[in-house]
């Protein structure tokens, strides 16, 4: 199995004796760089040079969205302005957009990170990879796209939407790859079935990222376009895409160590022992323009810091299927998404297409979940589908604790997408 740099085989003592070096160096960068990083520093007492060892990482404050926000656009910048040839973003639909810069060297680290995750996953100069990410503020598409050109493969720069284009190129170059969402890979794999041409494509891999993709999404995925699916993972705060990957072993996504250094944190920002499950915080140790210091992500993950089969000896963190703040909250019980996709995924005849609606009834929270079924399915008999929509609802409840209104609806109810799927409708106004 290709690796792409011999770094990510390192000793897990090498590994950390490169991280304290550049733990100790960015963290001074940041300092005397970055005045919020000064301010906040100074806050909890820190001086230049505190950092001895790994673990004091765990003594500095940690750094939020909201830190981004409030010093939009650039007010985080470690550089001069004209040292800054590349600016991301966040699509912001929460507020301000959270505003990232890159210098050149950055850009080429970016590269070489991106290019590692993307090998991991399988892909070689051989192979012609569609990006079907929108080219803009989000980081994907441009992030995907120079990892690709370092390897050396062609790129099809499809950018999102226009699904029928989408397929016509596959056909067209021969594309051995796909980048996109989880869930437009299934919107591609439907229309292809429909165009008659599923079959036709040459595809092998597909790296997916930009939401959650669970086992049973993956196993979907896998199943309708013959290919090796793999997660990724990346943010725009702390880089965009590159922070880690899966390999085909799909146990764990490896970490760049050399460039992040991974905490697991509690509710009250603890550190968690190596194997606690909790809320995943990033340090970027080798980033010019845009140091940060444990940044809190939100997703809810664990770390695993056994070798691989791969060969790979860096971190691996299992797949994000959750965030702590898109948990929610119905009739004093906390829920996940997530939770009902995986009831959702065991099935048959039930699509991965869904959307939950809460709302208020009397000041009681409403829960409906609607759900696509397959083609065959809604043809059927209606006992079968009764049996369905009764086998399915006591399931949902079961797995969530709450009663719900439960609706099937036919094939294509939902709009699809090249972004993020909407998942959740919050009408409560609360």
């Amino acid at each position: 199995m290709k690796i792409w740099n011999q770094i990510e085989t390192l000793p897990r003592e090498e590994i950390e004796k490169i991280q304290l070096e550049k733990l100790k160096n960015i963290v001074n960068y940041a300092y005397e760089n970055v005045p919020l990083y000064k301010k906040k520093f100074n806050a909890v007492g820190y001086k230049p040079g505190d950092i001895q060892k790994l673990s004091d990482l765990q003594h500095l404050p940690f750094t939020t969205k909201e830190d981004f926000r409030q010093n939009y656009p650039l007010g985080l910048l470690a550089v001069p302005r004209k040292k800054i040839v590349r600016i991301h973003a966040s699509s912001g639909t929460t507020g301000l957009p959270t505003v990232v810069a890159y210098t050149k060297n950055d850009l080429l680290k970016w590269a070489e990170l991106v290019a590692r995750m993307q090998t991991a996953a399988g892909i070689t100069d051989e192979d012609v990879v569609q990006i079907a990410f929108g080219y803009g503020l989000f980081t994907g598409g441009f992030g995907h796209h120079y990892g690709l050109e370092k390897i050396g493969a062609m790129v099809v720069p499809a950018a999102s939407g226009n699904t029928e284009r989408q397929i016509k190129l596959m056909q067209d170059f021969g594309t051995t790859a796909l980048i996109c969402t989880p869930s437009y890979a299934l919107h591609i794999a439907e229309v292809a079935k429909e165009m008659g041409v599923i079959d036709n494509l040459k595809l092998k891999y597909g790296l997916f990222g930009g939401e959650p993709m669970s086992d049973g999404i993956r196993s979907k995925i896998e199943e309708r376009l013959h290919i090796l699916a793999t997660d990724n993972y990346g943010l725009s705060e702390v880089f965009g895409p590159g922070v880690s990957g899966e390999c085909p072993y799909k146990a764990g996504l490896h970490i760049a160590e050399d460039f992040f250094i991974p905490e697991i944190i509690d509710e009250e920002g603890r550190v968690l022992k190596d194997g606690t499950k909790g809320e995943l915080v990033f340090t970027t140790i080798d980033r010019e323009a845009v140091p940060v210091i444990r940044y809190r992500t939100h997703d809810i993950t664990k770390l695993n810091y056994e070798p691989c089969q791969c060969g790979r000896t860096s971190v691996r963190m299992d797949k994000v299927l959750h965030r702590n703040d898109d948990m929610l909250i119905v009739r004093g019980v906390n829920l996940f998404p997530s939770q009902i996709e995986e009831v959702l995924m065991q099935i048959d005849g039930i699509e991965p297409h869904y959307v939950i609606i809460l709302t208020k009834e009397n000041a009681m929270d409403k829960i409906e979940v609607q759900v696509e079924i397959s083609d065959f399915l809604f043809k059927d008999k209606m006992k079968d589908l009764n049996l369905v929509h009764k086998h399915l609802k006591e399931a949902i409840e079961k797995m969530i604790n709450v009663k719900i209104d439960l609706k099937l609806v036919e094939p294509k109810t939902f709009e699809r997408t090249a972004g993020k799927a909407k998942h959740v409708i919050d009408q409560r106004g609360n």
